[in-house]
C-alpha cells in the first residue's frame, strides 16, 4: 500500500518572559543575635530579606519596616538599607540579591509581602540547589561573593534561577488573581509602556545637559540596548538626538524671553561654546539664536506700535 506525505505548517510561538532573572549575586543564610546591627549598603541590584525566625527591623531609605516573622521585603536597586535584630530574640534570615531588568519587577517596589505555602517551596527551593552549588554566606554578612563547590549538582545554576523566577511569579498571581480572572496585575504591555513616559520625565529634569544614557540605563534599571530600542520605537528618534532637541526648544524659550544673553543661555542648558550652541540652534531651528530673537521681537514691537496708537 502506498502513502503519501504531506509536509504539515506548525506555528512557532515564541515565548514570551514576564521576567527573567540575569544574575544571581549572594544567598545569604543568617543567624544573629539579638543585638545585631548591619551596616548600610546600597547597590544597583535587587535584594530580597526573608524573616524565617522572628521579626526583624529593616531601614529602606528613610522608612523604617517592621519585618514580620515569615514575610519578605523588597529592595529595589540603589535603595540604601539597614538590617537589625529586633533586641529581644535571635532572628534567623534568608537574603538573595540578584539582576532583574524586566520592567515586571517594579510591581515588588516598596513591597513587603507575606509568601503562601507554594512560595515558601520555591524560595527554600533556591536556597537547597544553592547550598548543593555554591559555598554560600552562612552568617557572614560581609561575604559578597559565592563560589562554586568543587563538584556542584548538576543543572543547579539554572534551577537556582528558574526557581526564583517561579517563587516572583508565582508571588504576583498569588497577590492579584481572583476567581474571576487576573483584573488587578498590570500587563506586561502597560509595565512596558512606562519607559518611554519616564525617560521624558527624566529629560525635563535635566535640561542642563548632564543627563547620559548611563544615567538612564542605570534608573530605569534597563540595558543601553534596550532603552535605546524602545525609545526609537515609540517616538522615532535616537535617546540623544531627541534629548538635544528639547534642550534646543527649551533653549527658544529662554531666547524669547529675552532676559539672558546667548552666553548666558549656551552654560545654563550645558552646552560647551556659544558657537556650539548656535550651530546646534541653527540646525534645529533653522535660524541662529540672534535671528530667533529677532523673530519674535518683530511682532512683539508691532503689537506694541498697535496699543500706544490706540491710546492703550
Amino acid at each position: 500500500m502506498l502513502y503519501s506525505s504531506r509536509m504539515r505548517k506548525y506555528f512557532y510561538h515564541k515565548i514570551e518572559n514576564l521576567l527573567l532573572v540575569n544574575k544571581i549575586m549572594t544567598l545569604h543564610r543568617f543567624s544573629f543575635d539579638k543585638d545585631f546591627v548591619s551596616p548600610g549598603e546600597s547597590h544597583n541590584f535587587w535584594e530580597i530579606v526573608f524573616a524565617a525566625r522572628e521579626s526583624l527591623v529593616c531601614t529602606a531609605d528613610e522608612r523604617e519596616i517592621i519585618l514580620e516573622e515569615g514575610e519578605v521585603l523588597f529592595h529595589k536597586p540603589n535603595e540604601h538599607h539597614i538590617l537589625r535584630a529586633n533586641g529581644r530574640r535571635a532572628p534567623q534570615v534568608l537574603v538573595i540579591s540578584f539582576e532583574c531588568k524586566s520592567e515586571a519587577m517594579r510591581f515588588f517596589e516598596e513591597k513587603k509581602l507575606r509568601p503562601d505555602e507554594r512560595c515558601l517551596r520555591l524560595l527554600y527551593s533556591v536556597f537547597e540547589e544553592g547550598e548543593k552549588t555554591f559555598d554560600i554566606a552562612v552568617s557572614d554578612p560581609d561575604r559578597d561573593r559565592m563560589e562554586l563547590l568543587a563538584s556542584p549538582t548538576l543543572g543547579g545554576e539554572q534551577l537556582i534561577k528558574n526557581y526564583l523566577e517561579l517563587f516572583l511569579i508565582t508571588l504576583m498571581r498569588s497577590l492579584t488573581e481572583t476567581e474571576q480572572g487576573n483584573p488587578v496585575f498590570v500587563e506586561k504591555s502597560e509595565l512596558q509602556s512606562r519607559l518611554v513616559p519616564n525617560i521624558l520625565r527624566m529629560m525635563e529634569e535635566n535640561l542642563g545637559g548632564t543627563l547620559r544614557v548611563e544615567d538612564i540605563a542605570r534608573q530605569t534599571n534597563y540595558s543601553r540596548a534596550y532603552v535605546f530600542r524602545e525609545f526609537k520605537r515609540a517616538t522615532g528618534k535616537s535617546l540623544m538626538a531627541y534629548y538635544n532637541e528639547r534642550r534646543i526648544r527649551r533653549a527658544a524659550e529662554l531666547v524669547a524671553e529675552g532676559t539672558l544673553s546667548v552666553r548666558e543661555i549656551a552654560e545654563r542648558l550645558g552646552f560647551d561654546t556659544p558657537n556650539y550652541f548656535s550651530k546646534s540652534f541653527k540646525r534645529i531651528m533653522g535660524v541662529t539664536p540672534s535671528a530667533y530673537k529677532k523673530r519674535i521681537a518683530q511682532p512683539r514691537a508691532k503689537k506694541m506700535t498697535k496699543k500706544m496708537e490706540s491710546g492703550y
